[in-house]
C-alpha cells in the first residue's frame, strides 16, 4: 500500500492493481489497516520487498520475491478480527477493521508500470491499545506516534506544535 488517509469512518487506500493486497481486498471485500508505530520500522521494512503474488508480476521480478506468509517472515503475530475475516497484527497498537465501498482504477498514470487504484473502505471496528485512549473513545495524540512512510522514508512524529480548535482532547 502506498498511501492511506482518513475522513471520518472512511479510509482511502492507494494500491497497485497487480498487488496481492489489492486482489485480496477486491475479492474478499474486507481488510484490516494495521497502523504501526516507529518501533516496528525494521519489521515493516523486512517485508517491504515481499509479495504474495505468485507468479511475481514481471515489473516486480528484479526487486521483489514471493512470500506466502508475510506475518511469519516479518515476525508478526496474527490476531483474530471481530467484524472481518482478515487477521490483525498483534504488534500494532492501532488496528482498523474495514469493508470495501468503492474502487477507482487509474489506468493512465504516466509513471506507474501498471494500473493503480484509489480504494475506499469503511471502518467498522477500531482496536486501540488502552494506554493511548482518552475520554473512552479518542486517541490521545501525546501517547501515540504512527510510523509514517514519507516519500519512501520512514518517520515518527516530531514534537507537537499545537492543536486545532476542533481537537477534543
Amino acid at each position: 500500500m502506498s498511501s492511506v488517509w482518513g475522513l471520518g469512518w472512511t479510509l482511502m487506500l492507494g494500491l497497485e492493481c497487480a498487488s496481492k493486497t489489492y486482489q485480496n481486498l477486491v475479492s474478499q471485500k474486507e481488510c484490516v489497516v494495521n497502523i504501526a508505530d516507529p518501533s516496528l520500522f525494521q519489521k515493516v521494512e523486512s517485508i517491504a520487498n515481499l509479495t504474495g503474488a505468485d507468479p511475481v508480476p514481471e515489473y516486480k521480478k528484479s526487486r521483489y520475491k514471493y512470500e506466502p506468509d508475510k506475518f511469519t517472515a516479518g515476525g508478526f503475530s496474527k490476531m483474530a478480527s471481530e467484524c472481518v475475516r482478515p487477521p490483525r497484527i498483534a504488534e500494532c497498537r492501532l488496528q482498523l477493521e474495514a469493508i470495501l465501498k468503492n474502487v477507482l482504477v487509474i489506468s493512465d498514470d504516466p509513471k506507474e508500470a501498471g494500473d493503480v487504484a484509489a480504494v475506499e473502505v469503511r471502518v467498522v471496528k477500531v482496536h486501540a491499545d488502552q494506554n493511548m485512549v482518552a475520554k473512552e473513545n479518542h486517541i490521545d495524540p501525546t501517547k501515540w506516534s504512527p510510523l509514517i512512510y514519507n516519500f519512501r522514508h520512514y518517520h515518527g512524529l516530531d514534537k507537537a506544535l499545537g492543536k486545532t480548535f476542533k481537537a477534543e482532547i
